[in-house]
């Protein structure tokens, strides 16, 4: 009996006594240094892009990236540098790069935890068919707060640009407005297959919509390649490619119908220009991928398709950014002072 007693005594005594040398360990020396987060170092910002980015190169960024996350291809791990490439990779539009970054941000893979960032890369990465980015995205609640972290943010806002150029002058209320940073280049040719009956109608009714015929030209040719029949999967119908919703909101009742198609097509254009005033970007955007994801990524969002889908208008177009706009067609958007690609600074 009293060696069970005394077993109990020291082991009371032992309780007593950990406690307190834990609080005698030296100042600095964490108890448990593998399982805290504390100190993680968190990814560079993503650096200024002064030369077109093509397609292959964002891939390659991409590769890089998951190569150094994982340590393969003879490549040293290094969490640091992934999620910079990622980030790289992202801004571009890439879902993989978007959906990776995403993960590690959440999981805390050798760089900073950072939820409410992650929960932007996973909505963008969902956004383009990433079946698990949509179910990460359930996960933590929902739809992202707060404006998209500077790896989705269109490249084109790149300070260094955006210094180069002069200020825009704001527009005139009730007037038919248009900037003029930079003399527009000379009209390009006309699409080569495009047929000399739509040339001839959008060139007669375009400048009712306030339309150059050029742009909207530009837009049917990217659009459907002067298909009047053409049906996207996701049902964008006819030769603007009008979604159902698009078509009934513009009094379009049958979307097959070319004329009725070409002038469902140019209402919308007229009223993007009007929303996002005269910026040809960021009406080719709104127009692939809906106003509301232009304002909610705050500038041409972060998707490949989209990225593409502006470069070819703009192309098509000969360069030109600007359009003019009538204010009075609908209010501006009011996203508009915090987005600043680099020819709105």
């Amino acid at each position: 009996m009293r060696q069970l007693q005394f077993c109990f005594w020291l082991c009371g005594l032992l309780c007593l006594a950990l406690p307190a040398a834990a609080q005698r360990q030296p100042p600095g020396m964490s108890a448990d240094p593998v399982l805290t987060l504390d100190g993680l170092p968190r990814p560079g910002p993503p650096p200024i892009e002064t030369a077109p980015v093509v397609p292959a190169q964002v891939e390659r960024w991409r590769l890089e990236a998951k190569a150094l996350e994982y340590g393969d291809n003879g490549h040293a791990r290094d969490p640091i540098r992934a999620a910079e490439l990622y980030c790289r990779a992202a801004r571009h539009g890439d879902p993989e790069a978007q959906y990776n970054l995403a993960w590690m941000l959440t999981n805390s893979r050798g760089i900073e935890r950072d939820e409410a960032q992650a929960a932007h890369l996973f909505a963008a990465a969902a956004e383009q068919g990433i079946a698990q980015a949509k179910n990460m995205l359930v996960r933590m609640g929902g739809e992202p707060l707060g404006a998209p972290p500077a790896c989705l943010r269109p490249p084109e806002d790149d300070a260094l640009l955006a210094a180069q150029l002069p200020a825009r002058p704001a527009a005139k209320k009730g007037v038919l407005a248009a900037t003029r940073l930079s003399p527009q280049p000379s009209p390009p040719p006309l699409p080569k297959n495009a047929p000399d009956a739509i040339v001839r109608f959008v060139q007669l009714v375009a400048p009712d919509y306030q339309l150059d015929p050029g742009l909207v030209l530009a837009f049917i040719a990217t659009e459907s390649n002067f298909d009047p029949l053409a049906v996207s999967p996701k049902n964008a119908q006819g030769l603007m490619q009008l979604i159902p919703g698009t078509a009934q909101r513009f009094g379009v009742r049958n979307v097959f119908d070319p004329v009725q198609n070409i002038r469902g097509g140019m209402a919308y254009l007229r009223w993007l220009m009007a929303r996002f005033e005269g910026d040809v970007r960021l009406v080719a955007a709104a127009y692939n991928a809906g106003e509301g994801n232009v304002e909610r990524y705050l500038g041409v969002p972060p998707f490949a398709e989209t990225r593409m889908y502006v470069y070819k208008i703009v192309k098509a177009t000969g360069g030109r950014v600007e359009h003019p706009f009538d204010p009075q067609v609908t209010p501006a958007s009011k996203s508009l002072p915090m987005i600043k690609p680099f020819w709105r600074q």
